[in-house]
């Protein structure tokens, strides 16, 4: 008979090695104001240049509760996230970033909660951004409120990927095997209750951010992609309208022409609107290119990433005496 319930938490990490060891004492001490729970830590090294692998291994050798993924490259956190969910043994598992600006205090209230049984995860969301540049805050304000208009899958603005959820739902979260992925559109696609935890943000412990303003954009853009074809129906709509002003505009020509017998005279303003149109075509040409890339890399097949040295599969200490 089951007597305990246990909790995982995946960490992605690239170029992490100063968090890494701060984020295991922060972690453990609280877990361990969890009562009756057991738990594991899963780092996954995301093709970090850095020690990060090394600390990683000197942290399970001290604790056996301390797992690690060594991924043979750097495949992006969205892979790093899935390979960790999919090694994980939990039933509650949360995803946490390394540098401690998702707070471990939360995770107590967080277990409290799923445990009460009507929520299957307990999400966080910031309220503030102290700390960013001001043009990054407001990009992403923007961001949201855009991606929510085009979007029939919600994303709560603010909204980090720290959160813990029932193995249920991690379950559907892994069945959903597709190439180009945005874990935050899937937690909201396959729905299941979730309750929202606000907080204020908080600076990253050591280390530097990974995620510069043009990599948040481009990922911005996939996400975009990812969970709408909203694109697509603007690009078709574009046509339409500039259609419509053209024959506006031959109509126009005609009668200057009848009238005036002047046909030759505003090629200025001709030469912008040739730019204007040309512009807008290249345009919708990159939105359908940008879906066309999607289908192309989904139907390579290939895999999400590769592990090159993991000790998940190991079983801890205790078990091994009682087997």
């Amino acid at each position: 008979m089951k007597q305990q319930d246990s909790i995982s938490i995946v960490v992605p990490c690239y170029n992490e090695e100063e968090a890494i060891p701060i984020f295991y004492g922060e972690i453990v001490k609280k877990l361990n104001t969890i009562p009756n729970i057991d738990y594991e830590i899963i780092y996954i090294n995301d093709g970090s240049r850095d020690k990060s692998a090394k600390e990683m291994k000197q942290l399970a050798i001290q604790d056996d509760r301390v797992k690690y993924i060594l991924l043979s490259r750097n495949f992006g956190k969205e892979a790093a996230m899935y390979a960790g969910l999919k090694e994980s043994k939990g039933d509650y598992i949360a995803i946490m970033d390394v540098d401690l600006q998702d707070p471990p205090v939360l995770l107590k209230e967080m277990y409290e909660t799923l445990k009460s049984g009507y929520y299957d995860s307990v999400a966080t969301r910031r309220v503030t951004r102290k700390g960013e540049p001001p043009i990054r805050s407001l990009f992403a304000r923007l961001y949201y409120k855009l991606i929510n208009k085009l979007s029939k899958t919600q994303i709560v603005d603010g909204a980090r990927d720290f959160r813990l959820m029932k193995r249920q739902m991690v379950d559907a979260v892994l069945s959903i095997t597709e190439y180009n992925r945005f874990t935050k559109g899937i937690f909201s696609w396959v729905g299941f209750e979730t309750k929202w935890l606000e907080y204020e943000n908080i600076e990253r412990v050591a280390g530097e951010t990974k995620w510069s303003f043009w990599k948040l954009f481009l990922y911005s853009i996939e996400s975009i992609v990812a969970f709408s074809t909203a694109p697509l129906a603007l690009a078709s709509v574009l046509g339409i309208i500039l259609f419509g002003i053209a024959i506006v505009f031959i109509v126009l020509i005609i009668v200057r022409t009848l009238y005036f017998g002047d046909s030759t005279s505003g090629w200025p303003s001709l030469v912008c609107v040739i730019l204007l149109t040309s512009g807008i075509q290249l345009l919708c040409i990159g939105v359908i290119g940008e879906y066309l890339a999607k289908t192309y890399l989904e139907a390579k097949h290939r895999p999400l990433y590769i592990i090159k040295e993991k000790n998940t599969d190991q079983k801890k200490n205790s078990e091994a005496e009682n087997s």
